[in-house]
């Protein structure tokens, strides 16, 4: 009896302690806000009412940047798809980790994704109580070890590379890049009825609705308006007055995804979990732009009053619409100048769940915390400097707090200085005129370029080129592009 009150009353501490930390994690529980990001696919920065668009009309967004706050000096980490979302989701410069291109589709590749040390900042979520969903494009590798079910997300409806036809599944084709390919939900095939966006868009309601009585995660990750350019009749039809038929498709993609942003709104409201809900709404760049070498790169869209578009690290491919929601700690219709980038919305996310920014040893997020500017507290620039990296380095750009910006856009063009309030078009050049602004920003670009690592995967297009030639090389005889002429067969005396 002495023996088992002694065990007894060793243990007692360990008990106290696990209640404290019980009680303490039901405490914040209660007040945490769910979070849900919305992300645009290949947007143009002017394409929303909020931005200064005539032709579209985008009533739920107007209406979500009319309840919160509007970031018009938002940005992300890359001027295209998989190197921006990987950015968004780690929370940290994708360049630390070698995601410099975006990942081919190839659901054998183990190393073709975002790296398995990183955790994801839904994974810091999922430990501290949260459900977590993601429904849309992935992006992020096609191979288990990128999963999202293996990356911090209890539930996934979408696809797992960078794109998809909005209306038909047909595995009759070749793969690709997978825009043909079924979908997914939570590791199952998956099919879709109607338009892909609505169905994304239906489903991430139903998340909300399945989901409201714990805090929870959303990531609404859109491929509109990407490519390829399909929008249903009737969404087209109420653009007959926009007479180029791309923008007019566009300004159908667009308007479909305002109206399920809308849909996943209203589910929130429904709930009564609207007015704390933390809800952030970006596109991953900005939109396509023609070139001389490509003039059938546009997608329709447009970033005024910005230079360039996607691929660009002038301000057209990387400064997006940007909005920040939350009714109950956010004053409605707001503005904030200083730039901001996406990842501050893992910092800020991890922030207003209350977990750590450091855990198991994992490295820090590099984003900052924008709870303060957000509440209105905190007036001052949050950011010293904001940094790009493409091409290894070969392509790069830095943004200072009083918005000078230093860049070489492609390897070769002149390296330029910019002073973006005066210049928002990024045609004068300064760098002649100022060279200890010019030395000062290179300098700390190069300081930031030092933590970085090489690119650890070949672009997509190289990569498919590679790998076909592997199977052309494996085969006997003589192969060609129409098929082969296998080796005879061999003869025995």
């Amino acid at each position: 009896m002495k023996k088992n009150m002694k065990n007894i009353i060793s243990t007692l501490p360990l008990l106290l302690i696990a209640i404290t930390w019980c009680q303490a994690s039901f405490a914040l529980g209660a007040d945490q806000p769910n979070i849900v990001v919305f992300m645009a696919d290949d947007m143009g920065y002017a394409d929303t009412g909020f931005t200064g668009s005539t032709d579209i009309e985008t009533p739920n967004l107007d209406s979500l940047a009319a309840s919160g706050m509007t970031c018009t000096n938002g940005y992300v980490t890359h001027p295209y798809c998989g190197p921006s979302r990987a950015g968004l989701l780690s929370g940290r410069y994708q360049h630390r980790f070698g995601f410099e291109t975006n990942p081919a589709y190839d659901l054998s590749n183990p190393y073709m994704g975002i790296d398995p040390a990183e955790m994801l900042f839904p994974a810091r979520l999922q430990k501290a109580g949260y459900r977590t969903g993601v429904i849309g494009k992935w992006h992020l590798g096609g191979a288990p070890p990128f999963h999202p079910l293996n990356r911090g997300f209890d539930y996934f409806y979408g696809f797992l590379g960078g794109g998809h036809d909005y209306f038909r599944i047909d595995l009759t084709q070749p793969v690709k890049e997978g825009y043909l390919q079924a979908l997914e939900r939570s590791g199952r095939p998956a099919d879709f009825e109607g338009y892909l966006t609505t169905a994304l868009s239906n489903d991430a309601a139903e998340f909300v609705h399945r989901n409201q009585a714990e805090p929870f995660f959303l990531y609404v990750s859109y491929n509109a308006p990407h490519a390829p350019q399909q929008a249903p009749k009737e969404a087209i039809a109420r653009y007959s007055h926009i007479k180029d038929q791309k923008r007019r498709t566009y300004a159908a993609m667009v308007d479909v995804m305002d109206a399920g942003i809308g849909k996943v709104l209203t589910a929130l409201d429904e709930n009564g979990l609207r007015e704390n809900t933390l809800v952030f709404f970006l596109s991953d760049n900005g939109g396509p732009q023609p070139t001389k070498q490509q003039p059938g790169k546009w997608n329709g869209s447009t970033n005024t009053p910005f230079r360039g578009g996607k691929g660009n690290l002038y301000d057209g491919g990387v400064h997006v619409p940007f909005v920040v929601s939350w009714p109950k700690r956010i004053t409605a219709g707001t503005k904030f100048e200083h730039p901001v980038i996406s990842l501050d919305i893992a910092a800020t996310a991890v922030s207003v769940a209350q977990v750590p920014t450091k855990w198991n040893g994992k490295k820090l997020l590099e984003g900052k915390d924008l709870t303060s500017v957000l509440s209105g507290e905190q007036t001052a620039p949050p950011h010293d400097y904001l940094y790009w990296r493409d091409g290894e380095g070969s392509r790069w750009s830095i943004l200072s707090a009083d918005r000078y910006k230093h860049l070489q856009d492609k390897p070769g063009s002149p390296k330029e200085l910019l002073y973006l309030p005066d210049d928002a078009g990024e045609t004068n050049d300064l760098a002649a005129t100022s060279p200890d602004k010019v030395s000062l920003l290179r300098s700390q670009w190069e300081k930031w370029n030092g933590a970085n690592t090489p690119n650890r995967m070949q672009g997509y297009k190289a990569y498919h080129k590679h790998r076909d030639q592997f199977f052309l090389d494996a085969i006997p005889g003589k192969a060609t592009k129409e098929g082969y002429s296998p080796e005879p067969e061999p003869t025995f005396k």
